[in-house]
């Protein structure tokens, strides 16, 4: 039976095919898909003094998949997370590809509504384009980061590896994500876009930081259940 391991590093991962496994990952593609969606709408908030907060509706939710992220990472490694990226995008992108197969379907007599539908949803696949290419850096260096910092620092000091993989991973994600999806959800200007980045990747950080007493004890949960984390700790620290 193959785990992923380093246990020459003290470092141990658990296997993919538990149940804890297959319900984080649904969790996150979930998190992927509602985010996609509510990102088509911009938002702006204030102003704060004499700025205004540009954000989009994806703000809501789309944080909380960088911290599935991580306990995926951490408790699974970067193959089991790598897996997860891929299967969230499917998710995306059968999402996307039905919501514009629905937009050329004729509709009913009594339907009023395809302008709106078309208004929001005909915007996915440029929406998806922006978080496909921000989300696969993005949580690629971040899982990277947080495994690459587990097996340094011999699974020890969780809150820097968790914080220091989320600085870095959400800072290249915000920039490609709003450096495409900026002008498709109407912020044009060079103001609006840099307003958007940096608040944009200061709230995602906060929230992160803001969820580390959530985080911790789930992961420490994930890894108390997980057969397969328990036994190969057992081996290597045998």
């Amino acid at each position: 039976m193959r785990h992923d391991t380093a246990a020459d590093e003290g470092t141990v991962f658990a296997q993919r095919g538990s149940t804890y496994y297959a319900t984080i990952v649904a969790l996150f593609a979930s998190l992927l898909l509602i985010s996609n969606i509510s990102a088509t709408k911009g938002v702006t908030f204030g102003p704060v003094g004499d700025f205004p907060i540009n954000t989009d509706g994806g703000f809501l939710l789309f944080p909380l998949a960088y911290v599935l992220g991580d306990v995926l990472s951490e408790v699974y490694g970067f193959k089991a997370m790598r897996q997860a990226i891929v299967l969230g995008f499917v998710v995306a992108i059968l999402g996307a590809v039905t919501f514009q197969f629905v937009i050329v379907l004729p509709g009913a007599e009594y339907y009023q509504g395809q302008e709106a539908f078309e208004t929001v949803l005909g915007l996915v696949p440029l929406i998806l384009v922006a978080s496909v290419l921000g989300f696969i850096v993005g949580q690629t260096l971040n899982s990277l980061i947080v495994v690459a910092m587990k097996k340094r620092t011999h699974a020890h000091h969780l809150w820097a590896r968790l914080m220091g993989s989320t600085v870095v991973g959400e800072l290249a994600d915000t920039v490609i994500f709003c450096s495409i999806a900026a002008p498709v959800i109407g912020f044009t200007s060079a103001a609006d876009w840099l307003n958007y980045v940096i608040l944009g990747f200061l709230y995602k950080t906060a929230v992160e930081a803001a969820m580390l007493p959530i985080t911790y004890p789930v992961i420490r949960w994930v890894k108390r259940r997980e057969p397969s984390y328990a036994l190969t700790a057992e081996g290597a620290s045998a």
